[in-house]
């Protein structure tokens, strides 16, 4: 044997690479992925959802003039559930309950109504029992989107946007968890992916988003610990297919819009089955584990759902 081959094999650069089991760290990093691999199996395909189990309940649906709102009134119309509608525009509202009685729903009632102002949520609360005798549902869907960047973050746009994205739901599940309560029923709380992980110009839209999964969380919770059965399920989507949502971001960032229907039936089987949470698309849910471990991204990263440039060098 040469010098250079005693070398080679003093050194071990001759041994063979070591095997996942040989190898603590690697091992860890693939029970990792296999743990998580059967984590998304499990979430996604353990669905129990009957759809006759919608038939006859009684849901009270905001934000249902458009996208995804809209969306869902046309299912739980087709589901045969009773309804009351609300949304901020009477004429889109009134086509709305138009096409959910074509689709088959027994009862469709509706009432106009803006969020931002504190006085409203008690009466849809009112209205809806009244129409229906009570609720089974609550589906909390309404949305009021400042356009995106510098102009959206001054006192008085935030606190327009807390009222209408945050404060206005914990205002419906006060006036309407008595009710839920002798139902059984559920709380079903349409957020978005912002309300988990932050993103770039949208501070005061994120803060709300970010209050209701903190507020629902901690309520869910309470509700436990008191043993009322009353479900939340909190949705996690993506950028909707509808203009109050597209407009508040046009030129801002390259994400695409998801698709109503499907985002819509998403939120339909998770409530549903009473989960505790829907994430559509279903990536999101890994985004929202991977935040845990990157919760600062780098600029760099950011910019490549922006479209958004670094100034020129001088």
């Amino acid at each position: 044997m040469t010098s250079a081959e005693k070398e080679k094999s003093s050194t071990g650069l001759c041994r063979p690479p070591l095997s996942p089991a040989a190898d603590p760290g690697r091992a860890m990093k693939v029970l990792l992925l296999v743990g998580l691999g059967a984590l998304f199996f499990a979430y996604y395909w353990d669905d129990n959802f009957d759809p006759a189990s919608l038939q006859g309940a009684r849901v009270l649906l905001t934000g249902a003039s458009v996208g995804i709102g809209e969306e869902l009134a046309y299912h739980y119309a087709r589901l045969g559930s009773h309804l009351v509608l609300t949304a901020h525009t009477e004429a889109l509202l009134q086509k709305v309950v138009g096409n959910c009685r074509k689709l088959g729903a027994p009862k469709v009632f509706y009432i106009a109504a803006d969020m931002a102002s504190p006085e409203v949520p008690e009466r849809v609360v009112q209205f809806a029992q009244d129409k229906l005798g009570g609720l089974d549902y609550l589906v909390m869907n309404h949305l009021g989107a400042a356009p995106a960047g510098t102009r959206g973050r001054s006192a008085q746009a935030t606190r327009w946007l807390m009222q209408v994205n945050f404060l206005s739901y914990v205002q419906l599940t006060s006036l309407a968890l008595p009710s839920l309560t002798d139902s059984k029923g559920s709380l079903v709380v349409v957020s978005s992916l912002l309300g988990r992980v932050p993103t770039s110009f949208s501070s005061p839209y994120s803060a709300a988003k970010f209050a209701l999964d903190s507020f629902f969380g901690s309520l869910r919770r309470e509700l436990d610990v008191q043993d009322v059965n009353v479900a939340i399920t909190m949705c996690v989507l993506g950028l909707q297919d509808r203009a109050s949502a597209a407009e508040g971001v046009r030129g801002v960032t390259r994400a695409k819009a998801a698709p109503g229907p499907k985002a819509a039936l998403a939120v339909i089987r998770g409530s549903a089955t009473r989960a505790s949470g829907v994430f559509y698309p279903w990536r999101f849910h890994l985004l929202c584990l991977l935040r845990g471990w990157m919760p600062q991204p780098r600029a760099w990263f950011i910019r490549q759902e922006l479209n958004i440039t670094t100034p020129a060098a001088a």
